[in-house]
């Protein structure tokens, strides 16, 4: 996962589950946690869970 400032790279994984559970489109991740999200998604083999 690439590096986050402190909780961030809990909050990525926070958003990634719910984009996964369809509880928040991508779209709507915060931009500053898009780059870390997607990350999380494709390495879930879920990358077109990021399509916008």
């Amino acid at each position: 996962m690439s590096k986050l400032e402190g909780g961030d790279d809990m909050m990525a994984m926070f958003f990634a589950q719910r984009v996964i559970l369809g509880k928040t489109a991508y779209k709507d991740v915060p931009s500053t946690l898009k780059p870390a999200v997607k990350e999380i998604l494709i390495d879930s083999d879920l990358e077109y869970l990021t399509e916008e």
